[in-house]
């Protein structure tokens, strides 16, 4: 649950909207089924999913192996821009993708490609950046 981000918002103002939807759904989650497994996608994640721990925290249901933050959006963005960029099908692409899900906390393992990949400095940085703002 949450809106998307729209053209000219910031994370900040997507944040001050999908925090109270996050935050309210997982208060019912906690009075309704405390024992549920929770995926957050609501962005930004990075965030969204601290307040949801804190929710279950407070009605005394947290249990940090249930509460999840789906970050899939930047494995699927890296798989396509280096698929475009080399030429390959996107379906036989994989790029490992750790970190978070915002801006620089987001890290392409673009050495780690599948099927192996090369690139130039320049054209590695230029990459990154373009995964981690899209």
């Amino acid at each position: 649950a949450g809106v998307p981000r729209k053209p000219g918002m910031t994370r900040d103002d997507l944040f001050e909207i999908n925090a109270g939807i996050v935050k309210t759904l997982c208060e019912a989650v906690a009075a309704n089924c405390p024992g549920a497994l929770v995926n957050i996608i609501s962005n930004p994640v990075n965030s969204t999913v601290p307040i949801a721990a804190e929710v279950f925290k407070k009605a005394g249901t947290y249990d940090p192996k249930k509460v999840f933050g789906v970050t899939t959006l930047d494995v699927v963005r890296s798989n396509t821009f280096v698929a475009e960029a080399k030429g390959l099908d996107v379906n036989d692409v994989d790029i490992p993708v750790v970190g978070g899900h915002a801006g620089i906390t987001i890290l392409p393992l673009l050495s780690q490609s599948y099927p192996a990949t090369k690139f130039d400095a320049d054209e590695l940085e230029a990459m990154t950046v373009r995964i981690q703002n899209a």
